[in-house]
């Protein structure tokens, strides 16, 4: 039993299971987890009493104003976990230290923009500046895409291939970031597409002995985007905002350069874009068909033609159309595995993983409100948002 445990787990990417490297991993997404579901209560209740919350209008699904700093307790979880890590001092981080704070620091920038932009509502132009600067951020710090190590493209010259490989960086993390932006519509698919995707990225970046940083950083992601889920799963009680989808898809943008995803040129960016192609193509097929109709700014002008707008309108419930996109969502990170070879009992263990933690986030949400609710009807009082 413990011989086919320890072999489960070095197909993981964990050569030793007593071993520090798995522990420390461990305790850095139990640590933002447990600290995002425990924090984000108290950040709600100061949301309300400050008014940092999102009205009811044509666009907006909830019926009540419901307060938009999720993303603030998220970035909290995410930060403190990091903090954890360095405290714990893996060595893999010290090769890497100057690229972490750049993510970091961008990711940091992002959040207190995103939240700015949920109270006061800044410009796009604004907006579409800070996210390139956040980029650029990343780039002068050594985190950018070989051009050469894209498949199905021809290779150019030395000289082509650095600003090639710079232009692609910037649309690529300006464009992940956009895209998890305006996945963000219905309760629950960001906070659990971006679970998935930190943990189909983790486990593939745990396959190579140099990518420790980027598992770390990923460890607390997932960590954190589990632990909101709990608070956000219909009937969410907090919802991210800009500054909660900018701080996943920047991060989780930035990460897939991190290390040795720059990585085996015969995969390239290919396993990251199949983790990320849910946001991708549904900001693609936005973008086109708003495109078509003569919109000229298709970033600045909102509308109800996301996919998971889509599938709300056709399954008539919010849980049953988050459910969906998180299939979608494992379904295209098990290929992007499958495509980066990752053994078959690893891609087996995350599946089952991923399944049940968005089983055990999800009962503990509707187990709550339907607690709520009969105190209320208990009370004499109508059911609220829960």
């Amino acid at each position: 039993m413990l011989d086919a445990l320890s072999k489960l787990a070095q197909h993981v990417g964990i050569s030793n299971l007593a071993g520090g490297g798995a522990v420390i991993v461990a305790l850095i997404f139990l640590t933002a987890l447990v600290f995002t579901w425990r924090f984000i209560p108290g950040i709600r209740d100061f949301a309300i009493r400050v008014g940092w919350a999102d009205m009811p209008n044509e666009r907006r699904l909830n019926k009540v104003p419901l307060p938009n700093a999720g993303g603030l307790a998220i970035f909290a979880g995410f930060v403190v976990s990091v903090v954890v890590a360095w405290a714990l001092r893996p060595i893999v981080i010290q090769d890497v230290q100057i690229q972490m704070l750049a993510i970091l620091l961008g990711a940091t920038i992002l959040v207190l923009t995103g939240f700015i932009d949920d109270q006061f509502n800044l410009s796009p132009l604004f907006r579409l500046c800070v996210q390139l600067l956040c980029a650029v951020l990343l780039v002068v710090n050594g985190l950018h895409i070989d051009f050469n190590a894209i498949p199905f493209l021809p290779n150019v010259a030395e000289k082509l291939n650095q600003p090639l490989g710079v232009a692609i960086t910037i649309i690529w993390v300006v464009g992940l970031t956009n895209a998890m932006n305006l996945l963000d519509g219905v309760d629950g698919v960001v906070g659990g597409v971006s679970f998935v995707a930190s943990t189909v990225l983790l486990v593939t970046a745990a396959q190579f002995p140099d990518r420790g940083a980027a598992v770390l950083l990923l460890a607390g992601l997932g960590g954190s985007a589990l632990g909101y889920l709990r608070h956000n799963y219909n009937p969410s009680r907090i919802i991210m905002g800009d500054a909660g989808s900018y701080l996943f898809g920047y991060t989780l943008a930035a990460v897939s350069m991190l290390g040795t995803l720059k990585f085996s040129v015969g995969a390239s960016l290919i396993v990251p874009l199949l983790v990320m192609a849910l946001p991708i193509l549904d900001t693609t097929q936005v973008v086109v068909g708003r495109l078509a109709r003569g919109i000229r700014n298709p970033l600045g002008h909102p509308d109800k033609t996301h996919l998971h707008h889509r599938l709300l309108a056709a399954t008539g419930q919010a849980r049953r159309t988050s459910l969906i996109m998180w299939i979608v969502a494992l379904v295209c990170g098990v290929v992007g595995m499958v495509v980066q070879g990752v053994p078959g009992s690893a891609i087996l263990f995350t599946v089952v993983f991923i399944g049940l933690c968005l089983w055990f986030v999800a009962y503990r949400r509707v187990r709550a409100h339907d607690r709520e609710a009969a105190l209320q009807v208990a009370d004499g009082e109508p059911e609220g948002n829960g």
